[in-house]
């Protein structure tokens, strides 16, 4: 970084090496911007160091060893399986580190200059990169804003050794043998399952009437099904009050049913959603609109209020999903270089990775007859499909939500295992237009649990073959 504080221009400034800024640098590379992009933390963001990949293999992790102990079924017994907790972290850690060296190279492999410092906006073509000894300008064109967004900490819940947030849960040096979680939702969900497969005495505390309320209920209650076989307290309407710390550990108290209750853990992991990193940028000083919790107004290219400034992310309206601000950040870069692209949220995906895993994409059942859709929904158990019987894992169904005049695909839910993966499919039968037909007339290998989808395909056209109509 230069001393002196002469400006540096460049064609597009991205401000956050996350999911949605480094993959908006290499787009706006690839269309032939100079590309600057500014990073205060670890290339990569949230989710590929305290989120997405982190928390992905933790789960893998509790996996392994829960199938390890419980696959008397299949005639495997295994005695003494334990648990090297700091092995599993560097596991985790060397995982992490292969993708954020990769997000590296790439970047400089599309000639994206990469710059460490906090950004601060001068104005609407210039800002101030600052870090611990110096302070830097750049000039430019355009703006991608890819901060970022940061867990809510509760007043009554100050984050502390033994008060975490999912950074925290991530990062433990060793396995709670009680665990209270406040949230009910895809990172509650997901942390409190890996540490309850892992040993831990887990209660999730929720104060809405139901987990996961983003999801339909016949979903979430498999969900809820298989959290109660691991012995995982679920508490709905729920409010958390406060926090005691002791020396080992913390004494939680909550409102439940109009009665106050008491809970002591080792930690308490609070996840009650995130907050857009906005506040820190200066962007008043360049005029940018911004709701009351600081969630900056785009248009359907990502533009701000501010003409050459975009925002993407967990800092625009919408869901924080990573995929989401990937997406986002390849069509600010192409608006930039003048292409019509603008954004379609219809075939975005949303994926827990519970036990089973849950997948929607597109509208749900519900959403569809809300918008008067005259729609028909059809499903098929994974308990009906050969290789779901040869993984001992038959818990869940996929649904197809398809227009009743002419089968088109609007929406899909999936439970079960690799439902992550299988959404995709789905996702592509929304963003093409296509129809059940088009779904059940495609050779689907057997035995594999895609077939599930081209036989909910065939039960949407009144046609199905391995379950009675």
């Amino acid at each position: 970084m230069v001393v002196g504080d002469f400006p540096i221009e460049t064609d597009t400034i991205v401000i956050g090496a996350g999911p949605g800024g480094y993959v908006a640098a290499i787009r706006a590379a690839q269309l032939g911007q100079k590309v600057t992009i500014v990073e205060k933390g670890s290339l990569g963001g949230v989710c590929l160091n305290v989120g997405c990949i982190p928390s992905k293999a933790l789960i893998a992790a509790s996996h392994r060893y829960e199938t390890a102990k419980h696959s008397d079924d299949m005639g495997i017994k295994a005695e003494n399986v334990t648990v090297d907790f700091t092995k599993v972290q560097e596991w985790k850690a060397g995982v992490v580190n292969k993708l954020t060296s990769g997000v590296e190279g790439l970047l400089k492999g599309n000639k994206v200059e990469i710059v460490r410092g906090e950004a601060y906006f001068v104005d609407d073509h210039s800002i101030r990169v600052m870090d611990e000894n110096s302070a830097q300008t750049y000039t430019f064109k355009n703006a991608i804003i890819a901060t970022g967004s940061r867990p809510i900490e509760l007043p009554s819940f100050k984050y502390s050794k033994r008060v975490i947030d999912s950074t925290g849960a991530l990062s433990l040096e060793e396995i709670p043998s009680k665990l209270v979680v406040i949230g009910g939702g895809y990172v509650g969900t997901e942390l409190g399952t890996a540490y309850a497969n892992l040993g831990s005495e887990v209660t999730i505390l929720e104060g809405a009437d139901d987990i996961l309320s983003g999801f339909e209920k016949q979903m979430t209650a498999l969900v809820k099904r298989n959290l109660k076989k691991k012995n995982v307290e679920i508490v709905t309407k729920a409010m958390a009050k406060g926090v005691e710390e002791t020396e080992n550990g913390v004494k939680v108290t909550y409102d439940a049913k109009g009665e106050e209750k008491t809970i002591e853990a080792d930690y308490v992991l609070v996840t009650v959603g995130r907050k857009p990193n906005t506040d820190e940028l200066g962007l008043d000083q360049v005029g940018i609109k911004m709701t009351d919790r600081g969630v900056i107004e785009v248009d359907k290219q990502l533009r701000t209020s501010v003409s050459n400034i975009f925002a993407i992310g967990d800092i625009v309206p919408g869901p924080p999903l990573a995929h989401k601000a990937s997406y986002e950040g390849k069509i600010a870069a192409e608006a930039i270089s003048g292409h019509p692209s603008e954004v379609d949220y219809l075939g975005i995906p949303a994926v827990v990775f519970s036990e089973p895993e849950l997948a929607t994409v597109g509208y749900t059942e519900a959403q569809a007859k809300d918008e008067g859709i005259d729609i028909n929904a059809a499903k098929f158990p994974f308990a009906a499909n050969g290789r779901a019987l040869a993984l001992n894992n038959t818990d869940g169904f996929v649904k197809l939500v398809t227009r009743k005049e002419d089968g088109l695909v609007i929406g899909a839910q999936i439970a079960g295992p690799s439902a992550s993966d299988m959404i995709s499919e789905l996702g592509l039968a929304i963003e093409a237009g296509m129809t059940a037909e088009d779904i059940a007339m495609t050779i689907h290998a057997h035995p594999t649990l895609g077939e599930i989808t081209m036989e909910a395909a065939e039960v949407a056209l009144g046609t199905p073959i391995h379950i009675v109509k």
